[in-house]
């Protein structure tokens, strides 16, 4: 691996505003690497989720508290006009409620002191093709489910040894054996969200006797928050709820699980607000990393690129903390000094041929 062209194709994500290709970038570089040297940095690489925790490690340990937190959440990457492959396939967007085609990133995000760090990540493919039998259509999926793909991630930051004290998800992931396995393999707290109509049992004996009821229809206060027993957990539970206004106007209720039962409601809200840092990170991805802007067209090439976004979407919060400035300010900043680059150099070139 070339170091020192890794750290240059970085910088070119983070510099630039358009499409990234290695064309554009061996021409920025007037030729110091050629377009072939580019291209290799892609398509003969390993970049995995253990590259990244080699090259964060550092900065992790710098930051690292025993009351940090570990975030876990995926986000999709649209490409309606690549061809259908391993990686590129269609997946589910619950924003938008319906299938979308396109690249499926899950992202384990560590957030301590301020600083958000990508601590590892895994591309959701799809490489077993089957018959809807429905549509009569072949469709893809995984070898894993997204589930178990959130535990392998935890586990490695478990043996990585990272120091965290809860992990924050949303509903996708607050299934009972994530729970079990947070608690009793990695000893950690969680507080996740979840659906409104899962089902609970209000003591131990309720439990025991199948008697249950969904969180939507239990009578409790905002700022409150019930123990609860979950069948299939062997564990006590407490429930918070958040009521929220829409954007319509139209009244929303987010239901909370924690497994730390020494947390008061207003605690447990504002640990669960710290997740908001991966969609942060998901929109510093797309707005600043150029994620999404890559012509790449093999499986390999495409996944490297992926690596190499994240890993400059890191750089670029440690570059920011640094200065002292927002991620975004600090893009717009870059943006206004090549705008006024190019301008001058228009003006030179118009005074040329005037």
């Amino acid at each position: 691996m070339n170091d020192e062209l890794l750290e240059l194709y970085s910088d070119y994500q983070l510099s630039s505003f358009g499409q990234v290709t290695a064309t554009g970038m061996s021409d920025l570089l007037d030729g110091a690497y050629s377009h072939d040297q580019v291209t290799r940095l892609l398509s003969t690489n390993e970049f995995t989720s253990k590259t990244l925790w080699g090259m964060v490690k550092s900065t992790v340990r710098q930051v690292e508290e025993d009351d940090a937190v570990l975030i876990f959440d995926d986000t999709i990457e649209e490409k309606p006009y690549t061809d259908e492959s391993d990686l590129i396939a269609y997946h589910y967007d619950h924003t938008k409620n319906r299938t979308v085609k396109g690249i499926n990133l899950l992202n384990c995000l560590y957030y301590s002191q301020g600083v958000s760090i990508p601590v590892s990540y895994k591309l959701i493919t799809k490489p077993i093709p089957y018959c809807d039998l429905k549509t009569k259509k072949v469709r893809r999926m995984s070898e894993t489910t997204k589930n178990e793909d959130f535990r392998e991630l935890l586990q490695i930051s478990y043996q990585n040894q990272l120091k965290f004290k809860y992990v924050l998800a949303d509903s996708w992931f607050c299934s009972n054996e994530n729970m079990v396995f947070i608690k009793h393999k990695c000893h950690k707290d969680f507080i996740m969200a979840c659906k409104s109509n899962r089902l609970v049992s209000l003591s131990e004996d309720d439990k025991k006797h199948k008697k249950s009821q969904r969180v939507d229809t239990l009578e409790f206060q905002e700022g409150q928050s019930v123990k609860v027993w979950i069948s299939g957990v062997d564990f006590e539970l407490q429930l918070s709820k958040k009521v929220f206004k829409n954007k319509d106007g139209s009244t929303g209720e987010l239901y909370l699980l924690c497994s730390d039962l020494s947390c008061d409601d207003e605690f447990i809200q504002a640990v669960y607000q710290k997740r908001w840092n991966v969609e942060l990170f998901h929109k510093n991805l797309k707005s600043n990393a150029a994620i999404t802007r890559s012509p790449a067209h093999t499986v390999k090439t495409q996944s490297n690129h992926q690596f190499l976004s994240i890993y400059s979407a890191f750089r670029l919060e440690t570059l920011a903390l640094k200065l002292k400035m927002n991620k975004f300010q600090l893009r717009a900043k870059l943006y206004i000094k090549a705008l006024k680059t190019a301008f001058t150099e228009l003006q030179t070139l118009k005074a040329v041929s005037a």
